[in-house]
Order: structure tokens, then C-alpha cells, then sequence
């Protein structure tokens, strides 16, 4: 079987050689089209960060998973004067305690989990009282899609959290028009809610990084209640975890993605940015949408969003980063569409 692949990928080559003048290489035969041209955008080699369709859900007989009611009511639309965005609760809210990578309950008071017809999909960040940032393919069937947001989760195997989560429907989703599917670029979309949150302690609003970045001399954060191995069997979170990780540079980014199985030709899309590479630290499958960030520098316990968890190949491979939606470079597309819907964009810029 093997000669005969290697036959036909010869023949392909041959084929576009003649046709275009161009170099023929060698490559692995997963990394070549059906038309004989080099992979160079990962199209069907990346593994993207969606959770699976339930989530701590085990059903018997004819029982299906059913999502909870929500357990509040939504209040009076917010004041003026929000609470200022990313600021976390370093010490956690109540006698909560966590172990190894678990959060602290309402340490990061921003994060949101994203629900498709009643199941867990993804992960977000709250950005404003009324709009979630999350992935683009979170949401790419969303035309014929039902969608929960809820804020304020910490253990998805209970209710007895200190405070409660609050549950919103949303009224509509704007994904990037330069969103590509399989290859991820501009990964990234807005969930408009159809009744803003009530801010509380363990509910609150992400800084979103300005255009330009940050320095990549950074250690930061991603969270979410994605599998904390990549398999098959493997089970999601149960309660929110967190995971540090060294931001990317560019080149050596793409010089290490290269090293895996999209290829020496691989090229890394302006719209990404990386984190990661240690081993056992990354994000992982269900973990997409949700956000990765980092400190402010001089402002204690202070956070800005960065990045949004795109794609990865497997999880937690040493030398292998994780790859997200660059937020700095995306900021102005999210700043265009805040402000034509007429929601602040200055909720979340850090002062």
C-alpha cells in the first residue's frame, strides 16, 4: 500500500512540476493535496480546542442530558459605573480551597461557559455586561444553533457554590468575516446576551490587551473545563482550572509547530499568537474560546486578555506550543463591532 501512495504522490508532483515549474519536494504523504501541492496552513492537521457534546453528563436507558433551569433572575440593566475589568480574587471568594492546577471559586471572576442546545461547547470571557469574547468555531453552526451563556461556574458536579452562577440566552453571535474553517485564522467572535450580567465579586468583566501586544518576556494564564488529557476516554474538568504559560514569539513558534506533523512548510497566520510548550501545561480539548492572559504590568493582581484558545496539535506535548486568537491584533475588529451595536468599549480598557 505504501509503494502504491508513494507512487501516486510521485505522479501528483510530477503532474504539478510540469505544470508550474515549480520545486518538488519530499514530504510525508498526509502533508500533500490531493492536487500534489505542499500543506502549508495546517488545513486538516490541527486539533481544535472544542469540548465534546456533554459535559459530566452519564445517562441510563432512554434518559438524555438535559441542562439545568437557570437559578436567578435577571435584574435591572447595570449602572454607568462598572466595576473596573480584570481584576482577580487572588485569595478566591469563601472558604474554597483548590489543589494542584484547580482555580480558587471566583478567582477569575471573567470567565464564561459558552452552551449549544443545552450542552457544554466552549469556553469565554466576559467583556462587558451584555458581550462574551470567544472562538469563532465555538459558534460556526450558530444559524440553526440555541445558545446559553452562563457566568459565575466554578464546579459543574454541583450548586453549592457560595454564589450563584447566573444564566443568560443569546441574542445573537458576530464571528469574524475572515474566519476560516480547518485553518483557524481570525479565530475569534462576539456573543451578544439578550440581558446583561449583574456584576458581582465572582462575576466581572476581562481587559482586552491594545493593539500591538505585549512583550512575549511574559508569563501568563488560560482557564477553562476543558480534558486535561488529549484521549479519547479522557474526562473534563469538573472544577475550573488554571495553567501558566510562557508566551511565544513568533519565529520560535512556527520553528516548533514545524516540528510536528503540519511540517517543515507550515506557516503561521498573523492572526495567532503562542503559549506553552512545558510539558502537562496547556489547553486543551474543550477548552476552546476561553481566554489567555496576563498580567498588567505595576497593578496588582490585574489581568488583560491576550490571546483565545484556537487550536494545538494534541495537548501538553513538551515543545509544542498552543496556539490562540491574537487579541492585540483582532482588538480593532472587536473595538468596530462593540461600537456599531453602541456598547463602551472603555469597559474593557484597563485605566
Amino acid at each position: 500500500m505504501w509503494s502504491q501512495i508513494a507512487v501516486l504522490c510521485s505522479v501528483l508532483l510530477y503532474t504539478v512540476y510540469s505544470q508550474t515549474a515549480g520545486d518538488c519536494v519530499c514530504v510525508p504523504y498526509y502533508q500533500c493535496r490531493a492536487n500534489g501541492t505542499v500543506i502549508t496552513d495546517g488545513e486538516g492537521l490541527l486539533d481544535e480546542r472544542l469540548g465534546d457534546s456533554c459535559q459530566n453528563c452519564k445517562c441510563d436507558g432512554i434518559e438524555i442530558c438535559c441542562l439545568l433551569p437557570k437559578n436567578d433572575t435577571v435584574g435591572p440593566r447595570q449602572p454607568d459605573n462598572l466595576t473596573s475589568c480584570g481584576y482577580s480574587n487572588p485569595d478566591g471568594i469563601g472558604r474554597v480551597s483548590a489543589e494542584g492546577s484547580e482555580s480558587l471559586f471566583g478567582e477569575f471572576p471573567w470567565m464564561v461557559q459558552l452552551y449549544e442546545d443545552g450542552a457544554y461547547r466552549c469556553g469565554g470571557s466576559l467583556i462587558h455586561p451584555s458581550v462574551v469574547l470567544t472562538a469563532a468555531h465555538c459558534v460556526r453552526f450558530s444559524h440553526n444553533r440555541t445558545y446559553t451563556v452562563r457566568a459565575g461556574e466554578y464546579d459543574t458536579s454541583g450548586t453549592n457554590e457560595i454564589m450563584k452562577h447566573q444564566d443568560r440566552d443569546v441574542s445573537s453571535i458576530k464571528a469574524h468575516e475572515g474566519f476560516r474553517e480547518k485553518i483557524y485564522y481570525n479565530d475569534i467572535a462576539l456573543v451578544f446576551l439578550s440581558e446583561p450580567l449583574q456584576l458581582k465579586p465572582h462575576i466581572n468583566l476581562a481587559c482586552l490587551a491594545p493593539s500591538g501586544g505585549i512583550s512575549t518576556n511574559t508569563r501568563c494564564y488560560t482557564t477553562g473545563w476543558g480534558k486535561p488529557k488529549f484521549a479519547p476516554n479522557q474526562s473534563s474538568s469538573t472544577i475550573l482550572k488554571k495553567v501558566d504559560l510562557p508566551l511565544i514569539g513568533r519565529p520560535d513558534c512556527q520553528k516548533a509547530l514545524r516540528k510536528t506533523r503540519v511540517g517543515q512548510y507550515f506557516n503561521l497566520h498573523e492572526s495567532f499568537i503562542c503559549a506553552g510548550g512545558e510539558k502537562d501545561k496547556d489547553a486543551c480539548t474543550g477548552d476552546g474560546g476561553g481566554p489567555l492572559f496576563c498580567p498588567i504590568e505595576d497593578q496588582e493582581n490585574r489581568f488583560q486578555q491576550i490571546g483565545v484558545v484556537a487550536w494545538g496539535i494534541e495537548c501538553n506535548m513538551e515543545g509544542v506550543p498552543g496556539v490562540y486568537a491574537d487579541v492585540s491584533v483582532l482588538r480593532k475588529w472587536i473595538d468596530k463591532e462593540m461600537s456599531s451595536r453602541n456598547y463602551e468599549t472603555n469597559v474593557y480598557q484597563p485605566s
